[in-house]
């Protein structure tokens, strides 16, 4: 099963389930805010997406500003990004999809249709 943590006020979350949707592409929707990733599936995530972690930053985020983390993100272990990360699901760039094989972070439609087509 697909999981797309989103958000339900974000421009670019609703976009993407759109997209989903007229694809006929089935998922679960999870609000981010609410129910943000824990430590273990952000882990796998991360993993399984061949990024480099800091692409799984909402880096134009009020958090992520307020926190001056583009200044702190060079110095902080895989650890403590991971904890950061699962401590508010704001902070996590959206939307984050995750199949059973890839994971896809933000809503770029060329990357969508080729991973999920």
């Amino acid at each position: 099963m697909i999981k797309v943590y989103c958000y339900s006020r974000c421009s670019t979350c609703n976009k993407a389930l759109k997209w989903l949707d007229t694809n006929g592409i089935k998922y679960e929707s999870i609000d981010i805010k609410n129910q943000n990733p824990d430590r273990k599936t952000l882990k796998d995530a991360f993993d399984k997406s061949g990024l480099p972690l800091k692409k799984f930053f909402n880096t134009s985020g009020k958090i992520y500003r307020e926190m001056e983390l583009s200044k702190k993100l060079p110095d902080m272990s895989e650890d403590e990004m991971l904890e950061l990360l699962s401590s508010d699901g704001m902070i996590v760039k959206r939307p984050l999809l995750i199949t059973d094989k890839s994971v896809l972070v933000g809503f770029k439609e060329d990357e969508w249709k080729k991973e999920l087509m």
